[in-house]
């Protein structure tokens, strides 16, 4: 007896069944099910094949709770995970720059002390854009102390008419689902990623930040002959960061955005991961919903600044 059928797929469950010896239990996603077999995902992405004959009790369990994140560390985690193509320091402050795409590219990002008075520390942060022909900017978390003393430099939203930027975050556990697609996964894009990833043309620089983390994995899903989905993981320590979700006109609505983040979260478990993030605009309603159903929650957020 397992307790459990096709409908408690992709859910979290502990398993009891027997082995030499004895009894044990196994905790994790379940990814398939049969009259025969019972098969869970760990959350570190290990896969117990269980049959059902050695099953004695099973059943669904809550989702694990999200531990408190350390929020200094993640601000710096997604910078990392997203590297800027030239990057310089004034003390601890990361300045970044990339030839003008994105803004987490462009911007300085005030993590830890610099090791001068913030005011002296912003001057050398002009000058630096300066430098790069780039308008100064600054990524700050909204109601951190820096966010306050940049303003009392007198810096002001550089987008005041766009929302802030949530960092959600969640563990693997809540996304270690087995997708409804096949996602295809390669350790770098081609062409057709691209062409999914964006509207127009790919920006000269865009391949240099997309391809300059370490660890990357470029999810995509490929329908009617066509990516018509596709997204990227980065690893951070024993953080997976997801980015660049991107989902065809005509194929919205379909799950192939969730699709694509459950095969990332697959991905990062054999390399350590065990927690995720993502970064999304308050105002983007759609990719809250889904996010948050799958149990992504608000680490912090953010806005740009600017001098000028």
């Amino acid at each position: 007896m397992s307790g459990l059928d096709t409908r408690d797929i992709g859910h979290r469950i502990v398993v009891r069944h027997r082995i030499p010896g004895g009894l044990t239990d196994v905790i994790g996603v379940l990814q398939a099910w049969t009259p025969e077999l019972v098969t869970v995902r760990h959350a570190d992405s290990a896969i117990h094949e269980i049959p059902a004959a050695d099953v004695t009790a099973a059943k669904t369990i809550p989702e694990m709770p999200l531990r408190p994140v350390d929020v200094d560390q993640l601000f710096l985690t997604t910078a990392l995970g997203r590297p800027a193509v030239e990057t310089a320091y004034v003390g601890h402050w990361l300045l970044r720059a990339s030839s003008g795409w994105t803004g987490r590219g462009n911007s300085l990002l005030p993590a830890g002390d610099p090791g001068m008075p913030v005011a002296d520390a912003l001057q050398q942060a002009i000058a630096f854009y300066d430098q790069h022909g780039l308008p100064p900017q600054a990524l700050v978390r909204v109601g951190s102390p820096y966010d306050e003393e940049i303003r009392a430099c007198g810096w002001v939203d550089a987008r005041p008419e766009q929302s802030d930027v949530l960092v959600l975050h969640t563990t693997l556990d809540h996304v270690n689902g087995s997708p409804e697609y096949d996602v295809q996964l390669a350790d770098a894009p081609n062409d057709a990623w691209y062409g999914t990833a964006f509207d127009g043309p790919v920006p000269d620089v865009a391949p240099k930040v997309l391809e300059g983390a370490p660890k990357t994995a470029f999810a995509s899903i490929v329908l009617d002959d066509a990516v018509v989905a596709v997204g990227r993981g980065s690893m951070t320590g024993h953080w997976l960061g997801v980015d660049a979700i991107r989902v065809a006109d005509g194929y919205r609505r379909r799950g192939l955005g969730t699709a694509i983040l459950q095969g990332l979260a697959r991905w990062a478990g054999p390399h350590g991961g065990r927690r995720t993030y993502l970064e999304v605009l308050v105002e983007n309603t759609a990719a809250m919903a889904t996010y948050t159903r799958l149990g992504y929650r608000e680490a912090y957020r953010y806005r740009y600044l600017t001098s000028r």
